[in-house]
This record gives structure tokens, C-alpha cells and sequence, in this order.
């Protein structure tokens, strides 16, 4: 049996559990990070009590991904993220007919997760789930709603930037003829980076799904600004797939097979 036929008949996950994947990888991002920033401490539910909650809200982000990369990657490639869909779909890694599927999964996946944590918060200490309303329920936001103060435009670029670093690193470690061995562990340690480098800005998103599930539980303040983590996180990916396919994606020919195909 030749190897291509072989690799062929080799069984492959199907679309509903490809998309269940993604939907219980999602749930689990969400439930893990934003939990964690809502239960960790009072600084997302008494705005203005300190800071020190960032590094653990960073490291839920980075551990939810790294358990969910090797949990459900083999099954559905492990992106939880619609901007990841859409990113590996422009540097030709994933079917463009395959992105809908994938987004409306992650999407429906984080918002099961954040219902779960305001169904949590109605048995909690009282008048603990109004506070964390009040203050955003961990949204993304600018102004008034960015941690430490900055303007849309910081929340714009600085989501366009470090969403395409994601991707950068994502397609770097997970490219099928040089793969990292520990993919899964580099991809949860950029999260970590990139939400302590942007939890002052904006509350870090980098993706949309995790901006949805909990800006409908934030108020009309995270929900009038959600675009920006709607719009941008994708703008971000859409760059980085296209810069990758074009620039890091070539192979050269080995000299001894050009001479042959030129002697032949």
C-alpha cells in the first residue's frame, strides 16, 4: 500500500466532534480565565483594588490553553478562538468552508462558560454578582473600562499587534514539516505573555469568543465597545496568516534535486 493511500485511510475525527472539541476548549478558556480574574480577588469586582490578580488571570489563560491544546488538539486542531480559525485559514492551514462551523462552536462554548459563572455568582457572597456587573464582569474595554485607563486606540493597536504575534507563533510551532515538540507549552506561555504584557490596557482579548461570553453579562458599557474586540483581534490574525503563508512559509529545493530534475 503506498503511503499516501495509507495516510488517507487513516481515520480521521468527524465535524461534530471536531466542533464539540472546540466548543468544550472554549468553555474551559473561559471558565478558567475569566473566573479566575472575577474569583481570584475583588480588583474586577471593586474596580481600583490593586493589581496583583493580573499575573494569576495570565497564567489561568496560558494553562486553560496549554490542557485544552493537548486535550482536544488532536481532534480538532484546538483553536478556541475565532480569531485562530481565521488566521490558520488565511495562511491556508484550515478549509475557509470550514471557519463558520468553527466560530459559531467557540462562540457558543464561552458564552455556556460565562453563564455558568453568573450562575455561580447568584449563590455567592451578597450583592457579589451585582458588583461584578457593575464593573464589566472581566470585559475588554477602553476609557473607563481599560484597568489602568488607556484610549481606543491603544486597545486597537495593541490587539491587531499582539493577536498576529499569537498567530505568528501558533503557525510557527504547529507547521506540519517543522513542528515543535512541545507546541501545545510555547502557544499557553505567548497567552501568558501577551495578557501580562495587555490586562492594563484593555483586559486582553485576542479573541472575540472570550469578548462575547463576557461582555453580555458586563452592561451596556463593555457591549457598546465590543467591536473593537470583534473587529481587530480578526484584523490582527488576517495579517499574520497572509505574512506567513507569503514570507515564512517557502521551501528551497536541495541543489542535488535540481541538478537531477535538470538532468533528467
Amino acid at each position: 500500500m503506498s503511503e499516501s493511500l495509507a495516510e488517507a485511510e487513516l481515520p480521521t475525527p468527524s465535524t461534530g466532534a471536531k466542533l464539540t472539541a472546540e466548543a468544550i476548549g472554549t468553555f474551559l478558556l473561559v471558565l478558567g480565565g475569566v473566573g479566575t480574574a472575577l474569583f481570584a480577588s475583588n480588583h474586577f469586582t471593586d474596580p481600583g483594588s490593586g493589581s496583583a490578580v493580573y499575573v494569576a488571570v495570565a497564567l489561568a489563560f496560558g494553562l486553560t490553553v496549554v490542557v485544552g491544546v493537548y486535550a482536544f488538539g488532536p481532534i480538532s486542531g484546538g483553536h478556541f478562538n475565532p480569531a485562530v480559525s481565521i488566521g490558520l485559514a488565511a495562511a491556508g492551514r484550515l478549509p475557509w468552508r470550514d471557519v463558520p462551523g468553527y466560530i459559531i462552536a467557540q462562540i457558543v462554548g464561552g458564552v455556556i462558560a460565562s453563564t455558568i459563572l453568573v450562575l455561580i455568582g447568584l449563590f455567592g457572597p451578597d450583592g457579589w454578582l451585582t458588583r461584578a456587573q457593575d464593573a464589566g464582569f472581566a470585559s475588554n474595554g477602553w476609557g473607563a473600562h481599560s484597568p489602568s485607563g488607556f484610549g481606543m486606540w491603544a486597545a486597537i493597536i495593541i490587539e491587531v499587534v499582539l493577536t498576529a504575534v499569537f498567530l505568528f507563533v501558533i503557525l510557527g510551532t504547529t507547521h506540519k514539516l517543522r513542528p515543535t515538540p512541545f507546541a501545545g507549552l510555547a502557544i499557553g506561555l505567548t497567552l501568558t505573555l501577551i495578557h501580562l504584557i495587555s490586562i492594563p490596557v484593555d483586559n486582553t482579548s485576542v479573541n472575540p469568543a472570550r469578548s462575547i461570553a463576557a461582555a453580555i453579562y458586563g452592561g451596556l458599557g463593555p457591549l457598546s465597545q465590543l467591536w473593537v474586540f470583534l473587529v481587530f483581534p480578526i484584523v490582527g490574525a488576517l495579517i499574520a496568516g497572509f505574512a506567513y503563508k507569503t514570507l515564512l512559509d517557502g521551501t528551497a529545493k536541495h541543489p542535488t534535486l535540481r541538478q537531477a530534475q535538470g538532468s533528467a
